[in-house]
């Protein structure tokens, strides 16, 4: 039975995740695993205390590889979190979503909203493996249904290993400063030869224009990176051209 007082029956907010645990309502305020990990002010108690974290960072790693392993070929997704589902854009990452899916590649998004979401259901309504990896945030929203595989992590360096390690490939779709970090750490990686043969494919044209025209007459111009580095990125509107920008590169492509 239920009681229709108002705000009764309601879920308590906010919510958060803290690894694989669910915080709502007043348990789910307070600091972030990241955050106290960082955090060097106080009383000198960290010394002993840090050397304990490493412990629960390595924990995060199992956990990551065993979950990721078997996953075969897969293609990071990015973008905003904030991409309503009747944005055009929404359509378009569910759009790659499929077209990945089909083309033989797990997608793995960060697990969210907006464009994740979007992502991971084209990858599930396709029939491919549809993946998420999760972030302990302060207003964290939890993993989006379309997912099949979902790791929640408390640490970013952790969650990013995994991105790199089991993709072949990042698709970025318009977003944030957290889709930026994303796609720089991507283009640090290729640039610094930590990882070879690695197609970066910028979705939007007139979204990245700007940024990419940056990097080409100002940090290539004033010889901050090779001349010839802009050509890392790949831009397009066109999501069947995203699919073959990828195999393009991806030297196992012929083996899907």
């Amino acid at each position: 039975m239920t009681d229709d007082r108002p705000g009764v029956n309601a879920p308590p907010s906010p919510q958060r995740q803290r690894g694989p645990v669910v915080l709502r309502g007043e348990l789910a305020r307070g600091s972030t695993t990241d955050q106290r990990l960082l955090d060097s002010e106080g009383a000198g108690d960290w010394v002993h205390t840090d050397p304990w974290r490493v412990l629960r960072i390595q924990a995060e790693f199992v956990e990551g590889f065993g979950a990721m392993a078997n996953v075969g070929p897969a293609i990071s997704v990015f973008g905003s979190a904030r991409t309503s589902r009747d944005h055009p854009e929404y359509a378009a990452a569910q759009d790659v979503g499929g077209r990945l899916a089909e083309a033989g590649y797990a997608v793995i998004t960060g697990g969210g909203p907006g464009i994740m979401e979007a992502a991971n259901k084209g990858a599930f309504e396709a029939g491919g493996t549809s993946i998420g990896l999760g972030i302990e945030l302060p207003h964290e929203q939890g993993i989006n249904k379309w997912v099949e595989i979902g790791v929640n992590f408390r640490y970013f360096f952790v969650r990013k290993t995994c991105f790199v390690k089991y993709s072949r490939g990042f698709v970025v779709f318009p977003g944030g400063f957290g889709t930026l970090d994303e796609m720089f750490e991507a283009l640090t990686l290729v640039q610094t030869g930590k990882v070879t043969r690695f197609p970066i494919v910028l979705v939007g044209t007139t979204y990245w224009a700007g940024l990419v025209d940056w990097i080409r007459n100002t940090l290539a111009a004033e010889a901050k990176i090779a001349h010839n580095d802009h050509e890392l990125l790949y831009l397009t509107d066109d999501p069947a051209e995203v699919v073959d920008a990828i195999r393009k590169v991806d030297r196992y492509a012929d083996t899907l």
